[in-house]
């Protein structure tokens, strides 16, 4: 099955089961502040968006691993920022029945965060 994913804080993920859907678009943007989509990764980008977008972040994230089959708001796959690359863009809340898994997402022995493990992909 399809799947993508996003990286999330351990709280926000914490609230978002309270609310019963995820607002959250990137760091430190919502739904609710005018983000117009969240922001996902496919597999191989999900390192290079934490160590571009998280560098300075201490704490374990969680890597929420998303079925693209269950989503109830749109999905599209975009190059916005014109990089030669597209990513998945999610037009509405996150509905938590499409998050099939959310593993710990910790930085690597050599400080960087690491490539979404081989595991995370099944």
């Amino acid at each position: 099955m399809p799947t993508i994913f996003h990286l999330a804080f351990a709280d926000q993920w914490e609230a978002a089961q309270q609310a019963g859907s995820y607002r959250w678009s990137t760091r430190g943007q919502s739904l609710d502040d005018e983000a117009t989509f969240i922001h996902c990764s496919h597999a191989e980008q999900v390192a290079m968006v934490a160590n571009s977008f998280y560098a300075d972040v201490t704490e374990p994230l969680r890597l929420l691993v998303i079925e693209t089959r269950r989503l109830v708001s749109a999905l599209c796959d975009e190059d916005l920022d014109a990089i030669g690359m597209s990513f998945p863009h999610l037009y509405g809340p996150l509905n938590l029945d499409a998050v099939v898994d959310v593993r710990s997402y910790e930085r690597g022995a050599d400080g960087r965060w690491p490539e979404v493990p081989a595991e995370a992909l099944s």
